[in-house]
């Protein structure tokens, strides 16, 4: 389940009387509410805030919780098995007939209780391995539920690893490096709950044959290549060969193996995502 713009509409005047069940100072429920309507500036324009809690303010977290808590409780109440993340929550239920017979019963609380809306496109009924949540995915090993990486969440990092690696940018290769490696740990340490050893082996492939397309595509000329290649100690005619090759980048990126080494990468300041999953998993 997931709710329609959730910090966009919130009802404050609900939100106040829900603090109020365990705030006495009235005081500090005053500055709450002057707090969340005192507007906001986009694109140099002051906007009102009347409905909803400020989206990257400091209380906005705390206020969603406040608020979510209520149906926290409510789902406790009648026996339901959650989890709820922010505005992200999962139910859990024995079957299909027993989970639409929850999403029925619990909508009604959500909207006309609290006054929240909820997001039908993203909202529905799914066998636990098709479910899609904070990133993660599921999976049954074992007679144990699992967790794994998302094929969409992979399909963000790959994206998000053409853009690091393209050719076109300008970056050097020292600050190449160290955004790539920034994100990957970033990603690394998010998903280290998942099972992803193979994934991050194939994707650790994949991605150095990327940075030697960089590398070659950098060597332009064949007096470059070759000055470059020699370097490595190779015999002279493979050093001949591989500077002459007239193949595509992605082709000729795959024949640099035996001079940008997967050890060599590494002194590059590249990482692998498998080590460091290793490491921090």
């Amino acid at each position: 389940m997931d709710l329609e713009k959730f910090f966009d509409t919130v009802c404050q005047s609900k939100l106040s009387q829900v603090l109020s069940r365990t705030i006495d100072d009235g005081r500090v429920i005053s500055l709450i509410s002057k707090y969340q309507r005192a507007g906001v500036v986009e694109d140099g324009m002051f906007a009102r805030t009347e409905v909803g809690v400020a989206q990257g303010g400091n209380l906005s977290p705390l206020l969603s919780n406040v608020m979510l808590n209520e149906l926290d409780w409510e789902l406790d109440r009648r026996g339901h098995r959650f989890v709820r993340y922010a505005d992200d929550l999962m139910i859990f239920c024995k079957s299909r007939r027993s989970a639409e017979r929850t999403l029925a019963n619990i909508i009604p609380f959500i909207e006309k209780k609290l006054f929240l809306k909820v997001n039908r496109d993203k909202t529905g009924v799914a066998h636990v391995s098709k479910v899609k949540f904070l990133g993660y995915g599921f999976y049954r090993y074992k007679e144990k539920c699992r967790l794994r990486v998302h094929p969409k969440s992979v399909a963000k990092m790959k994206q998000k690893i053409r853009v690091l690696t393209a050719r076109s940018n300008g970056w050097s290769n020292e600050y190449r490096a160290m955004k790539i490696t920034q994100f990957m740990r970033g990603w690394v340490n998010y998903f280290k709950l998942a099972d992803m050893k193979r994934l991050l082996m194939e994707t650790d492939e994949w991605v150095r044959r990327k940075i030697r397309a960089v590398y070659w595509k950098q060597w332009k000329r064949v007096r470059t290549r070759y000055k470059m290649i020699a370097k490595y100690g190779l015999p002279e005619w493979k050093v001949h060969e591989l500077a002459n090759c007239r193949k595509g980048v992605w082709r000729a990126a795959l024949m640099l193996n035996s001079v940008l080494t997967n050890k060599e990468i590494v002194s590059l300041g590249f990482i692998t995502m498998t080590d460091y999953y290793l490491k921090v998993a």
